[in-house]
């Protein structure tokens, strides 16, 4: 380890951490500069590539991504803005402005309308860094999530969850009659009026999420939800 970087190679870092100090190295995947020193931007391994600085991804750590839905819990709220903490190394800004479809004043009390605690589903509209990211609570299906649970999944399974089309989760839906949200951040709620059922969406979830590259899932899901959604 040179005296300019701060970790070892294949050495597992998180997002945050310093990499390296000084201009003789270059952020590269995974990594970001932040003044005069390159931090990491996910979890993953260390990786010097001659003078590029790497973070090697594990386990498919969510990046966050314009037009990306995502789902958070109200961190902070200043005069003109809120904090969203989407499990990221840094909060997202959601601005006034996008706060709600309705006009919001400028001298309106921001807690009224979401406050520290409140589970909200929002849309990443600007994504300028990893320290830069902005979202909107006005944008079709963003709001304030009621009464629900929520679970974590790996992100890289998030697609096979939702399906083509929304085909998975829409069998997950119907069979058990639950509301359910996916964040591309890995990050489910659902909500529904029997508990029972409830458990059975997340079961059905784990399920895809454990099995998501064995061929004929869709068909073992619709045994699986026939059997344990009675």
């Amino acid at each position: 380890m040179t005296e300019n970087m701060l970790v070892k190679e294949r050495e597992v870092v998180v997002p945050g951490e310093e990499l390296a100090v000084g201009m003789d190295y270059l952020p590269s995947e995974g990594a970001f500069r932040d003044g005069d020193k390159i931090l990491s931007s996910r979890v993953g391994l260390f990786n010097l590539d001659g003078r590029l600085v790497k973070v090697i991804p594990l386990g498919g750590k969510y990046i966050p991504k314009k037009n990306d839905t995502i789902i958070g819990t109200i961190s902070d709220v200043s005069p003109m803005s809120w904090r969203v903490n989407i499990g990221w190394a840094f909060d997202v800004m959601v601005h006034m402005r996008e706060g709600s479809r309705e006009f919001i004043p400028n001298d309106a009390d921001l807690r009224r309308y979401y406050a520290p605690g409140d589970l909200v589903v929002a849309k990443i509209i600007k994504s300028a860094s990893p320290k830069m990211i902005d979202a909107s609570l006005k944008m079709p299906g963003c709001r304030k999530l009621g009464v629900g649970r929520v679970i974590d999944v790996q992100s890289s399974r998030v697609p096979r969850i939702i399906g083509k089309q929304g085909s998975m989760i829409s069998m997950i839906k119907d069979a058990t009659n639950c509301d359910i949200i996916v964040g591309q951040n890995g990050k489910i709620w659902i909500s529904g009026n029997d508990h029972k059922m409830e458990k059975v969406a997340e079961a059905a979830i784990r399920k895809i999420e454990a099995e998501a590259h064995s061929s004929g899932l869709t068909d073992k899901m619709s045994v699986f939800l026939k059997k344990e959604a009675k």
